[in-house]
Formats: C-alpha cells, structure tokens, sequence
C-alpha cells in the first residue's frame, strides 16, 4: 500500500487504516435481503463454500463463468459471476463482471451502485477512484434512495473532510432504511465511529432515529402471508372452536410440506414452512425446515439463511 493521509485531509493519496475499515462495513449492503427493492435477494445466489452438499468454490465460480459464455447476453449471469467474485475477494474480477451487467441491464442502479463498490475496494491508492463516483452517480441518477451509492457518497464527503455533512448524510440513509435491514447495525456503528474520531456527538441523533416500516414491495418473503384460505374461510374458522382452528392450522403446514416433497426447489415454499413453524412456536420444526431446504436448494442455502435470521430460527 501507499503512503497514505488521514481522513481530515482534503486530498487523500492513499487508503488508511480507518478509511478501509468505514468502506468495509459497507460490504453489508450486499447481503441477501430487504432494503433495495429486494435487489440481492432477487438475485442468484453467490457462492456460500459453507453450505451442506456445496460443491468447492472455485467449481461454482468455474459454473458461473461458464453460464456467461453460454449466456453472454443475460445480464442476470453476468451479475452472478460479478457477486461471487466480490464474495472470494476478487474485487477487479466483480468489477469487470458487473460492467458486462451493467451494459445489458443500464437501468439498474443496483448494478450502477456494486460496480462502484467494486471499484472502491479494488482500490489500492484511492479510497474513492473517480470510476467508482461516476458508477454511484449514475445509480443516484436512477433511483435517489439507492441506499449503497448512498452510504458511498457520503463516505466521499468524509474523506474529503466534511465529516459533518458525510453523518448528516447517513442519518438520512439510517431514517430511510427499512425495518430489519441488514445493514441497519452497521450504519449505526459507522456513524458513531466517524462522530468519535471528530468529537460530533451523535448519540442522541441515533436513539431517536428508527426504521421505517416496510413497504408491502420491500416486504421479504419470510414477512408475507402464506398462501391459504380466503377471508370467508377465516372469518368461518373464526366460529371454530379453537381446537378444530388448530387443526386447520395445522392441514395448511401439513399441505405445505405435502407440496415441497413434490416440488423440494420451491424456495419461496421453504421460508413460508420456516414461517409456519416459527408462528406455531415449533421452533426445532422450523429449523429442520431450514437444513431441508438448504438440502435441497444448495444454491440457495445463503437465501434461505438470510430469511432463516429474520424468523429467528435457531441455527440460522
């Protein structure tokens, strides 16, 4: 690495200790699940080397590489091969596969917005490379509330030396993040270390800051109703006495595992039995639910984790 300067100076030369450990919290935008239009969680999965039956990392990403070649005009290939190269540390490699993706699919400021994240931490010398501020200046240019070009952006101002403006900048991400973000916790601390190293006393912002609540388009799959009777069924179950409720309960589970054994890759089935047994308090039932599906769907194991957290199933 380079010589390097603080975060107070106005033209940083290179990346200290401090800037790297602010733009490494930020890899939490990545994580597969709610806050931008769904975007990772829509996407396929990366590669989880940890997943039961996972064939070794290098096989995936050889699999990866080679849906591009026989896809090279899906820009959902191209953004697969570009996550998981950014998850083994192969930022120039996410990079240049998010390109591709970027210029089949230009109208996605998700894409915009990991083109520059992969930009920045391929950086070796400059903590904001001007190819990564364009990449997050188009994403803002689609979609405003792109919570990861913003959280970039303002680290730009930080670096530059308006830490003010940079912690005003993610309260405004922070009151705009929906609940169960899984990049709320880090925002949070980002904020207080930057107010810590330049004696800005944010705590009192941050006790009164909340998240807002979901949208029903935000809202992931393991938060949504299961699929079941009609209101005219439920307004007739209500009438039940509560054991024959229990019972209809307890078919619809019964009717959903029924049909995850006819159809195992069904993975928006598998949250849903996860959500089912975690509403029964069959909590054990819930994470079994989990290996199964992980069983089933190696692909998808990081998926089906991330909705596992939000339920709280023990094991996830």
């Amino acid at each position: 690495m380079s010589e390097t300067k603080s975060m107070a100076d106005d033209k940083p030369r290179g990346m200290t200790g401090t800037n790297r450990a602010i733009l490494i919290a930020a890899i939490i935008l990545l994580a597969a699940a709610i806050g931008y239009a769904i975007w990772r969680d829509s996407a396929p999965a990366a590669i989880d080397p940890a997943a039961p039956n996972a064939a070794a990392p290098g096989d995936q990403l050889a699999a990866l590489e080679a849906r591009t070649k026989s896809e090279p005009n899906s820009a959902d290939a191209w953004t697969a091969l570009g996550a998981a190269r950014f998850d083994l540390g192969d930022f120039g490699g996410a990079a240049a596969a998010y390109e591709k993706a970027t210029v089949l699919s230009p109208n996605s400021a998700g894409l915009w917005s990991a083109l520059g994240e992969a930009r920045v931490m391929g950086s070796d010398s400059d903590p904001m490379p001007a190819a990564a501020l364009a990449a997050f200046d188009k994403a803002i240019a689609l979609d405003a509330k792109d919570p990861r070009a913003r959280y970039f952006l303002a680290v730009k101002k930080d670096i530059g030396g308006d830490h003010q403006g940079a912690i005003d900048d993610w309260f405004a991400l922070l009151a705009d993040t929906p609940q169960g973000a899984p990049w709320e916790a880090d925002l949070r601390r980002t904020i207080e270390q930057v107010g810590a190293i330049h004696k800005i006393d944010v705590a009192a912002r941050l006790a009164s800051t909340q998240p807002r609540p979901l949208t029903a388009d935000e809202m992931p799959v393991a938060a949504r109703a299961i699929p079941g009777p009609s209101r005219a069924d439920m307004e007739a179950a209500s009438q039940l006495p509560k054991g024959q409720q229990d019972a209809m309960i307890q078919g619809m589970v019964d009717g959903l595992e029924a049909k995850l054994k006819a159809n195992p890759a069904d993975v928006d089935r598998w949250i849903m039995l996860m959500r089912s047994r975690m509403t029964l308090g069959e909590s054990a039932k819930a994470a079994q639910a989990l290996k199964d599906g992980i069983a089933a769907n190696p692909a998808a194991a990081g998926r089906l984790k991330a909705q596992a957290q939000l339920l709280g199933v023990p094991g996830a």
